[in-house]
């Protein structure tokens, strides 16, 4: 079968899926209206009667506009769902007026100019708030309106998903490239400093249609709106950008159709838009420092890799300071404190000494004032410990007995990260409140228990977290669903505060193979030392299961894998740090390229089963090819088709259930063995 007809075939399943609920919803509708109680709820959008001055109108000089709809309608989220094509200075105002919106236009419009009044999501009807998804308003300042198209998608670059509601800006590529202070080969700030010529936006499926474009070259952005003020905000917000000039004269045919499920138009993408949070500019200061714990304080920065000359604390010496960044940039800074909590006072006072951007964005060595407070604050456990001494004390003295306090909590915390049965694959690990100062591995036992209680000593090891201090773990040659009792006497851990543990007693069971599958990756890269990073997904395709850094051409094993649905997201590591890098739009940088594994069906999911081994082949000079229509398309579709596959499944059990629930009430109300008879007036239980 060619790519051309499976696209096709794909296709009509879905579009047969939206005639099936076409239908469905038309004959309930139409049996209702002969039942003179009850019915379905009203979910058909307003629709526009008629416009004044008319829509599509040329040669436009008005100020005000008045739409008309079917039904009385309301406005809701306007000021993140409407807006103009172009951006207009200062925004028109829209206002309810009987059954239709009125529009005031404030700015003084362009000369042979095409406007879009685009709402976008905020025209409802008044009694179901259903949406009328997209309606706009267009006119043209000058004989004619401008009609060209254009389709594309948005996807985020780091999870290999849609990006919905983004905004779309199109540049005209001749008036940028006569502005070098704006755009050159080496520098791009044509998002940050110029207005658009033309704006769409993005549905909820990353689909975005544009029309009302010119036929002349443009350079295209998108951002995701994540305040909802209409402006890109760089590092908040999600941006994307094409490396080529796109003229939608030059552009290949695309189809569009009607979503009636999600009830707005999409189509066939015809350029593709990785969004990725920038790696821009900002200035280095220090943003915030807190005292959230009496031995530690939280320095963050405004930028990336903080040049600190030194730190000091006048009450704590210097060697009793310990660093730790707690993030990749290291723009956020822990600082324990290794001394007794009794010696350190409520506010710990010092300076930073550190380099720090000016008003010009120079950086220039600056001493700032450091003052951490910190105070206990009083738990809902101390209270009522507070109150049972109180009522104590109170007793022994109306005794004229000695009152003896309660004994003290040990301060000192940890907790266990796994509960359940232990993978053996991660073995045990260990978090503690504070870092450890103190550690006697001789102290710590681990032993195999059998079947006849028969104890065996085991060798272990146990290393510290490169990403966490406070993160320890314990390994050892862990056995298939085997029992072990780790034994830890009291102090052999000593915190910075010097808090040290009780007797810590843990009993082990680790998973049993043979009750989870094994998902086996054959890799072929691209070359022998191109590296990738391997991430088994849940079916959802939201949570990481488990991750494997480093991986190069060979066999790559993902072992304890619950049984069900799962998804292989790869990375391609361009500069093997083992870590997804972002793209930046001044330097004009894509980001690293993120794929979700599909099968020769063009399936994304991965059965599994227990006891089963799963073994698949991945090929990244497939997987990695460049992107281009017709692959971009197979690729929606197949996900199209899984989604509706799932949604009418759902239906489909959501209606059996209605039913089942109204037949039982149907049983229960009518006193005889053919009382359910009386509901065959309606159609509302018949199944499609």
């Amino acid at each position: 079968m060619t790519l051309f007809k499976q696209t096709i075939s794909l296709r009509a399943i879905a579009k047969a899926a939206v005639v099936l609920l076409f239908l469905s919803s038309m004959l309930v509708r139409c049996a209702n209206t002969a039942t003179p109680q009850g019915g379905p709820r009203d979910t058909i959008p307003p629709t526009l009667i008629t416009a004044t001055p008319e829509n599509y109108l040329t040669g436009f000089a008005h100020k005000r506009i008045y739409v008309e709809f079917n039904e009385y309608v309301q406005l809701k989220d306007q000021h993140k769902e409407f807006f103009t094509s172009p951006r207009m200075k200062t925004k028109p105002t829209l206002s309810i007026r009987g059954r239709g919106v009125l529009i005031d236009i404030k700015d003084t419009l362009r000369e042979d100019q095409t406007y879009v009044l685009n709402f976008g999501a905020s025209l409802r009807d008044n009694n179901e708030s259903n949406p009328l998804h997209s309606f706009s308003y267009v006119f043209s300042t000058g004989a004619e309106i401008d009609s060209m198209w254009m389709s594309g998608y948005t996807a985020d670059a780091e999870k290999s998903d849609s990006v919905g509601k983004s905004y779309i800006y199109f540049y005209r590529a001749d008036s940028l490239a006569l502005d070098t202070m704006v755009r050159t080969e080496l520098f791009d700030s044509t998002l940050l400093r110029r207005q658009p010529d033309a704006i769409g936006r993005a549905e909820t499926n990353g689909i975005f249609l544009i029309q009302h474009l010119k036929p002349i070259d443009y350079r295209i952005y998108a951002y995701a709106d994540k305040n909802d003020n209409q402006m890109y905000d760089p590092g908040t917000d999600l941006v994307g950008f094409v490396d080529s000039i796109y003229n939608p004269v030059d552009m290949p045919e695309f189809a569009i159709w009607y979503d009636s499920l999600r009830r707005y138009w999409t189509g066939e993408p015809q350029i593709y838009m990785r969004m990725f949070k920038d790696e821009t500019f900002k200035r280095q200061m220090l943003t915030s420092a807190e005292r959230p714990k009496s031995n530690q304080a939280i320095l963050r920065f405004g930028a990336a890799h903080p040049q600190i000359d030194s730190i000091i604390l006048d009450s704590v010496p210097q060697e009793n300071i310990i660093w730790e960044y707690m993030t990749e940039g290291r723009d956020t800074m822990s600082l324990w404190l290794k001394q007794s909590p009794a010696t350190l006072p409520d506010t710990l006072r010092g300076r930073i000494v550190y380099m720090k951007h000016d008003t010009t964005n120079t950086l220039n060595i600056t001493t700032e004032p450091l003052a951490l407070s910190w105070q206990k604050v009083e738990t809902k456990e101390d209270e009522a410990k507070r109150r049972r001494e109180e009522k104590a004390r109170a007793r022994a003295e109306a005794a004229g007995e000695e009152y003896v306090p309660e004994p003290e909590k040990n301060p000192f915390s940890f907790r266990f990260m796994s509960s359940g049965d232990l993978n053996p694959e991660h073995g045990l690990e260990i978090e503690f409140e504070y870092p450890l100062i103190k550690l006697d591995t001789a102290q710590l036992t681990l032993v195999e228990i059998n079947e006849n209680k028969q104890e065996k000593p085991m060798p272990i090891t146990i290393t510290r977290d490169t990403a966490n201090m406070r993160r320890w773990r314990v390994m050892t040659k862990w056995g298939d669903g085997a029992k072990y009792r780790l034994s830890i006497p009291a102090g052999t851990f000593t915190d910075v505060a010097g808090y040290s543990n009780d007797s810590i007693r843990k009993e082990l069971t680790t998973m049993m193979m043979e009750k989870f599958a094994k998902v086996i990756i054959n890799l072929q890269g691209k070359s022998d030392s191109a590296q990738y990073i391997l991430e088994l997904l849940e079916a959802s395709g939201k949570k990481v299961l488990d991750r494997k850094r480093g991986a190069t051409t060979g066999q790559h094993t993902f072992s304890y894998v619950p049984e069900g649905d799962v998804r292989l997201r790869i990375v391609e590591d361009v500069n093997g740090n083992g870590r997804w890098d972002s793209g930046n739009l001044v330097e004009s940088r894509q980001p690293e390229r993120v794929e979700v594994y599909r099968n020769e069906r063009d399936e994304e999911t991965i059965p599994t089963k227990m006891n089963w081994d799963v073994e698949i082949r991945a090929d990244m000079n497939r997987m990695f090819a460049p992107m281009t229509m017709q692959s971009l398309i197979r690729q929606l579709d197949a996900r199209e088709s899984a989604r509706l596959v799932i949604y009418y499944e759902e239906l489909r059990k959501k209606r059996e259930e209605e039913r089942r629930r109204k037949e039982e009430g149907t049983r229960n109300n009518s006193g005889g063995a053919f009382g359910g008879f009386g509901n065959l007036g309606g159609l509302n239980n018949f199944n499609f």
